[in-house]
C-alpha cells in the first residue's frame, strides 16, 4: 500500500535535484567530447563549449500534466537567472543561451509556445508578447519588471531570442532506458548494470563538484573514456570488479570469528593480520560473486565450474606439499606444509581466473577461502590433520 506524503515531505525537491544530475548525464553523452559541465553554478545544468559557447539550463521536474501558462514560476524565476548572467555578461556581448527544459507541455494559447524548440515563429514577436506579459500587474513579476525595463528594445530582443523552452522532456525514470539507446555497441544484458556503474561514479563526481571537493567542470571526454573502460568489464571474457577496496563492516576479529575458513587459518598458528587479510578477501569475494549473479553476468553453472577447478588444482598441489609426511610427523611439519599449500593459494594462483580477463588477486585467494569455509565439510583445507581434528571434534560434540 502506498504511504501518504507528509506536509513537510521535501520528495518532489530532493527529485528535482537528482533529476538534474541524471538529466545532465545523459546530454553528456550526446554533447561533443570537448565540452563540460557544471551543476548548480549559474543555473542548474550550465553546459561549456570549447569555442567559449555557454548555455545555461533550468530543469523542471514536473507532475504528469503539468502546464507552462503565460504566469508560469517555472519561467519566469527562470527569466530572472538567465538576465542576471546577462547582464553581468556584456549582454548584446554575451555568448550565453538560456533553455528550459520542462517535463510538461505549453499550454494552448500561451505565448510561451513561441519560444519552443520547433517554433517558426521569429524572435521580434516572441520577445513582444513577452513584454506585454512582463507589464501586467502581477506580484510575482514585480521584483522582475525592473530589471527587464533596464533593456533597450534592441536588448530585450537580443535576449529573448537567447531562449529555447524544450518541453516533454523525459521523465527521471524515463532516462535509463534513453541511455540504454545509447549503449547499442555494448550487450543488451549487461547495459542497465552498465548505467548504473556509471550513473554511480557519475553521481560521486557531481557531489564533488558541489561541495568544492573539486573546481575543474565535469568534462564530456571523462564520461567518454569511463563509459569505455567499464564497458571493457563487461566483455564476454572479462567481469566488473567492484569491491577492490571493500571491507566488512564492524571490526575484524582473527582470534574469536567462529566460521569454518578461519579457524583452519588459526590452526595454522598464523598472525592475527594474515587472518584479517583472509577475512577481508573472503569477504570482498563473497561480494563479487553475490553482484556478478544479481546483474545476472554469470553463465548458468560457471561459478560452480569455476570452484571444481580450484578445487581440483588445490587437490595436485596438496599432494605434493603433503608426500613427505607421515603419520607420525611431528606438528611442526604439519604446520609447515599446511602453510606452503595456503602459500601457494594466496600466491601462485593468479592464473587461475574465472575469465581470462579478470585478474583481480582478491577473487581466487577469496574463493579459496569460501571453499575453505563450505559446509557441513569444507571443500579445501590447509593443516594435514584439519579434517580429522574436525571430525573427532563434531564426533565428541554428537
Amino acid at each position: 500500500m502506498p504511504l501518504t506524503k507528509s506536509e513537510h515531505s521535501a520528495a518532489e525537491q530532493g527529485l528535482g535535484y537528482t533529476f538534474q544530475s541524471r538529466f545532465a548525464l545523459l546530454k553528456a553523452l550526446d554533447l561533443p567530447e570537448e565540452d563540460a559541465l557544471f551543476i548548480e553554478r549559474n543555473d542548474d545544468v550550465e553546459f561549456v563549449g570549447t569555442n567559449g559557447s555557454l548555455s545555461l539550463a533550468s530543469l523542471k521536474h514536473k507532475a504528469i500534466g503539468d502546464k507552462l501558462t503565460d504566469l508560469s514560476v517555472d519561467f519566469w524565476k527562470s527569466v530572472r537567472i538567465w538576465l542576471k548572467h546577462y547582464n553581468a555578461s556584456g549582454r548584446t556581448a554575451s555568448r550565453a543561451r538560456f533553455l528550459l527544459f520542462h517535463t510538461g507541455t505549453v499550454a494552448s494559447g500561451s505565448f510561451l509556445s513561441l519560444f519552443e524548440e520547433d517554433s517558426s515563429d521569429d524572435i521580434a514577436r516572441a520577445a513582444a508578447a513577452a513584454e506585454a506579459i512582463a507589464r501586467t500587474e502581477n506580484k510575482d513579476l514585480i521584483a522582475l519588471k525592473g530589471a527587464l525595463d533596464s533593456l533597450d528594445s534592441n536588448e530585450a530582443r537580443d535576449f529573448y531570442g537567447r531562449i529555447t523552452i524544450f518541453t516533454s522532456t523525459p521523465r527521471i525514470t524515463d532516462i535509463p532506458a534513453l541511455v540504454d539507446k545509447r549503449l547499442r555497441t555494448v550487450r543488451r544484458e549487461v547495459r542497465r548494470p552498465l548505467f548504473e556503474r556509471l550513473e554511480g561514479w557519475w553521481t560521486n563526481a557531481v557531489i564533488d563538484l558541489l561541495t568544492g571537493t573539486r573546481s575543474e567542470p565535469l568534462g564530456v571526454q571523462e564520461v567518454s573514456d569511463k563509459l569505455a573502460a567499464f564497458a571493457e568489464e563487461y566483455r564476454m571474457d572479462n567481469l566488473p570488479i567492484n569491491y577492490r577496496d571493500s571491507r566488512p563492516s564492524g571490526q575484524i576479529d582473527a582470534l574469536q570469528d567462529p566460521r569454518m575458513f578461519v579457524r583452519q587459518l588459526r590452526t595454522l598458528e598464523l598472525s592475527e593480520n594474515r587472518i584479517q587479510f583472509a577475512i577481508i578477501d573472503y569477504y570482498r569475494a563473497f561480494e563479487q560473486r553475490s553482484s556478478w549473479a544479481r546483474e545476472n553476468l554469470l553463465i548458468s553453472g560457471e561459478i560452480e565450474e569455476y570452484e571444481d577447478r580450484l578445487v581440483e588444482e588445490w587437490a595436485r598441489y596438496k599432494e605434493i606439499c603433503f608426500e613427505n609426511l607421515a603419520s607420525d610427523s611431528a606438528e611442526a611439519a604439519l604446520l609447515s606444509a599446511g602453510r606452503e599449500l595456503l602459500r601457494w593459494a594466496e600466491r601462485d594462483t593468479g592464473h587461475l581466473r574465472i575469465r581470462e580477463r579478470v585478474t583481480e588477486a582478491y577473487v581466487v585467494r577469496g574463493v579459496f577461502q569460501i571453499l575453505a569455509n563450505a559446509s557441513p565439510s569444507p571443500r579445501v583445507h590447509w593443516h594435514p590433520r584439519f579434517l580429522e581434528r574436525l571430525a573427532e571434534i563434531l564426533g565428541v560434540a554428537a
